[in-house]
């Protein structure tokens, strides 16, 4: 289950840098763009449109800061570290999903496994965390029974 783990962290990683560089360009083409933006005869269109392509600036840098942080945050973790306890890090193994305990990415597809990212913070990250094989946790009236922690 180890190379598993790695090939689920690799995955998730590469999730992580292709977001951050997604991020990076559309903000490089905004401010292209609002470069490109010429006064037209009608001053009052040329504002609105700069004012809304730094509108759309600003939300992209939140963005981009916000993912930067989370690229921080995954790059801590350290899945060659191995514990009977779950841990930020951990790959789950429940009867019902795969859970990998980093940061909230979703659903993602490894080696045609589904398996949740997900942050030690959300509501069922949170009840995992401590947790160890054969126990088990209720989350929104779904029960998840630990078969594997790794």
């Amino acid at each position: 289950m180890m190379q598993f783990k790695i090939k689920v962290y690799e995955h998730a990683a590469q999730l992580v840098n292709n977001k951050v560089s997604l991020l990076q360009h559309m903000l490089g083409e905004l401010i292209e763009s609002t470069r490109n933006e010429t006064k037209s005869s009608a001053g009052d269109k040329y504002e609105t449109g700069r004012a809304m392509l730094q509108i759309e600036q600003d939300n992209v840098r939140k963005q981009l800061k916000e993912a930067l942080e989370q690229k921080a945050i995954f790059e801590q973790i350290n899945v060659t570290k191995s514990s009977s306890i779950i841990t930020k890090g951990s790959l789950v193994k429940t009867d019902k999903d795969y859970f990998f305990v980093s940061i909230a990415l979703g659903k993602m597809s490894v080696e045609n496994i589904a398996v949740i990212a997900l942050s030690p913070q959300s509501p069922l990250g949170s009840k995992l965390m401590q947790l160890k094989a054969t126990e088990s946790v209720t989350v929104n009236g779904a029960t998840y029974i630990i078969e594997k922690v790794e």
